[in-house]
Parts: structure tokens; C-alpha cells; sequence
């Protein structure tokens, strides 16, 4: 092996809630890991920062969540109109976290379990030498050569354009931190909104954290001077304009297609990379868990193997978690992007609505499950066309 090679069980890219997982699991499954990441941590994330309950559940045992704010109301509004607040007797819809403190203690957590973390260093390249190893090049021209590589390089992956990841959902996201006085902190605590934009399928979030709003809105790229128009407008009639803003700034997140490849060779994909999300809320960190411990195990396994075998049963794996629930997102987006008004009054105004949505928040139940449910199907019945039902059976077949 030439002197500036060096070889790894599992390499992971990418130090994210994805990559984290995927050293923690493949480390305690008796791997050698290195985690790479190209900044140095902490490091800032745009993201909103909720937990559902699938995301607490997916941490290891004994993790200390660094919440800012435990959630136990959310105002509904309809395009800045229609204001309802509900709030959960039971409390704790979701928890709310800053990334860079949440990705950090997830990346200890992972070096904890054995995985070697290794900031600063950007990979350049990847493909598979000739006895079939995974080899990934770095900026300053080493070269780690690795039993099995998991890719969880964030939404613009380099490692996704290796293996082939189609998606056929992108969506602009825009964010802002804004710093808060104690008073207006205070009205906010506790509490989330969420805006049903006026564009098919757009909502606005407001997340409190302390003295800190994070504060954005999410639509279909493709229309970015209305997106643009729909977050400084939203931003204005909150009032919020007047406060510093910490930090602005805009990121894509991008849904798998179905069938999209989730490994080449010894490479897997998991998290933002391999495009998996739930498409109508685009909440990813519950699925970055998820599928970076199950990337990990998969790599642990062919890692350790020398001859050419499959992804460990990963894509079947993710497919059967995950794949279902992000079909019944895709089927939810579909009608909310025809019918804002209908979620709008069934969450703000029927109980047996918004007990479903604050038992997705729980993690009690999930889209699948939900769509399923008699209780989904009925409220769907009072829809005023039939196209709903077109629509599930054509997401959910």
C-alpha cells in the first residue's frame, strides 16, 4: 500500500445527524471508522431544529438532547390569517434544538462508541480500486481506501452523484436566526407557528430557542422571487423585521425518487444525501437517523467481507422503514398543495384532526399509518371533489 494511503473497515462522510449514526452504529458493530467532516465542529446548519418523536427515539441510549425549547402549543395560520392556537394537554409535542450543539454532541457520541472523527477534510473524489475496495480522495491528495464507504455529505453530496441518486422533489428553503428581546422571547415560548403559504405546497415556521427565532419558509424550487416575496413578507407581519438577524441564509433539500439507487459497489448513501425525507413537512433528521444506522450496520458488515457482495441488505432495509413513509408524504403534499384551506380548518377546528397531528409529532403514529387510518378516511370524505382518493391510491398502491 503507497505511503499516503490508509485503510479503514468504514469511512463515513459527513458528520451530520446521518453520518454520526452511521460511525456510532458501525463502530459498535465492531468496525474501525473514521468520520470525516469538512468543517470544524460545531459549525452552523440551517435547519429549524424540531424533533419529532421517531428523531428522540432514533438517538442512542442515554443521549442527552441539548433542547432550547420544549414545544407544547402551535399557532395554525392560513397565509397569515385565521389564527388558532392548539395546544397538547399531554405536552412535548417536539423538542427544539440549535444544530451545531445537537450535530456535536451526536458526533461525540459516535467517537464514544469508537469511531475516529477527523474535521477539516474534504473529499474530492471517490471510486473502487481493482480488488473492489471503496477509495475516497482528499482535498490535500491522501487517498483512504475503506472496506465500505457511507455517504451522508448533506443534500449536495458528492458521494450521492457517485452511486446515481435520482430525486424528483427539490424544494427551496429559506431561514433565519433573529435575535429577540426577552419580552418578545417570552410571547413566544413554547410555542411554534406554522403558516400555510400562498404558494401550492409553501408553509412558513416560526422556532422559538430562547432569545433566538428561527424563522423561515419552504416551497418548490423554480419560484424563488416568490419564495423570496413569501419569506419577507412573512418575516414583516411578524413584526420581526425590526430585530437583528444572526444569521440568513437559504439551502435545497431534495426527495428521492422511487427506485433511486442507495449504494454502488461498497458506497452507501443515507440522510439529505440519499434524498431522504418526508416530502409534504421535508422533515429529515428523524429520517437521517434512521437510515444512517441502518447505513452503518450495512457497512459494518460488507466492510469486514473480501469478496463482492451486496449492500448488506440496506436497500431493503430503508425501503421497508422508510420508503412507505415517504410515499404517504408524497400523497399528503399532493393534497395540501390542492386543498391548504381543508388542513387548515380540519387541524384548527376537528379534535380528531389535530389529535392526529400531534400524535405524528409524538412520533405516535406516522403518515402511512395516518393515511390509513379510518379516521384519516373520513375526514377526507369531506372533501368537496373526489381527486383525494385518486391521489392516495396512486401514492399509496
Amino acid at each position: 500500500m503507497p505511503p499516503n494511503e490508509v485503510s479503514w473497515d468504514v469511512v463515513v462522510v459527513g458528520a451530520g445527524p446521518a453520518g454520526s449514526s452511521a460511525a456510532r452504529a458501525a463502530a459498535e458493530a465492531g468496525a474501525r471508522v473514521l468520520l470525516l467532516e469538512k468543517a470544524e465542529l460545531p459549525r452552523y446548519k440551517t435547519c429549524g431544529g424540531g424533533l419529532i418523536g421517531y428523531s428522540r427515539r432514533s438517538l442512542p441510549p442515554g443521549f442527552e438532547i441539548p433542547v432550547r425549547q420544549r414545544i407544547d402549543a402551535i399557532t395554525f395560520t392560513l397565509d397569515g390569517q385565521k389564527a388558532r392556537t392548539r395546544r397538547d394537554r399531554a405536552g412535548d409535542l417536539l423538542v427544539l434544538i440549535n444544530r451545531a450543539e445537537f450535530d456535536l454532541a451526536l458526533a461525540k457520541a459516535a467517537v464514544d462508541s469508537g469511531a475516529v472523527l477527523r474535521t477539516g477534510s474534504t473529499v474530492t473524489a471517490v471510486d473502487h480500486d481493482e480488488a473492489g475496495r471503496a477509495v475516497l480522495t482528499l482535498a490535500d491528495g491522501e487517498h483512504l481506501v475503506a472496506g465500505a464507504v457511507v455517504g451522508a455529505d448533506g443534500s449536495a453530496s458528492r458521494i450521492a452523484r457517485y452511486v446515481g441518486v435520482r430525486c424528483e422533489q427539490v424544494d427551496l428553503g429559506l431561514e433565519a436566526e433573529i435575535q429577540v428581546p426577552a419580552k418578545v422571547a417570552d410571547e413566544w415560548a413554547n410555542r411554534v407557528l406554522v403558516d400555510w403559504g400562498p404558494l401550492p405546497g409553501s408553509y412558513g415556521w416560526v422556532f422559538p430557542k430562547g432569545d433566538v427565532l428561527t424563522v423561515g419558509v419552504i416551497n418548490a424550487r423554480g419560484e424563488g422571487e416568490a419564495t423570496r416575496k413569501y419569506y419577507r413578507d412573512f418575516i414583516e407581519r411578524l413584526g420581526l423585521a425590526q430585530y437583528p438577524t444572526v444569521s440568513d441564509s437559504g439551502h435545497l433539500t431534495r426527495c428521492r425518487a422511487t427506485g433511486s439507487p442507495l449504494s454502488r459497489g461498497r458506497v452507501f448513501v443515507a440522510g439529505d444525501a440519499a434524498g431522504l425525507l418526508e416530502p409534504w413537512t421535508r422533515e429529515g433528521i428523524s429520517f437521517a437517523l434512521r437510515s444512517g444506522a441502518l447505513a452503518g450496520a450495512s457497512a459494518a458488515e460488507l466492510g469486514r467481507r473480501s469478496e463482492a457482495a451486496d449492500d448488506a441488505g440496506y436497500t431493503a432495509a430503508v425501503e421497508e422503514m422508510l420508503g412507505v413513509e415517504m410515499r404517504a408524504g408524497g400523497a399528503m403534499l399532493k393534497l395540501f398543495e390542492r386543498h391548504p384551506a381543508f388542513f387548515h380548518r380540519m387541524v384548527t377546528r376537528v379534535p380528531m384532526a389535530w389529535k392526529m397531528f400531534a400524535d405524528f409529532c409524538r412520533g405516535k403514529t406516522s403518515p402511512a399509518q395516518l393515511l390509513r387510518s379510518p379516521m384519516a378516511r373520513a375526514l377526507l370524505r369531506t372533501l368537496p371533489r373526489q381527486a383525494a382518493a385518486k391521489v392516495l391510491k396512486h401514492h399509496l398502491r
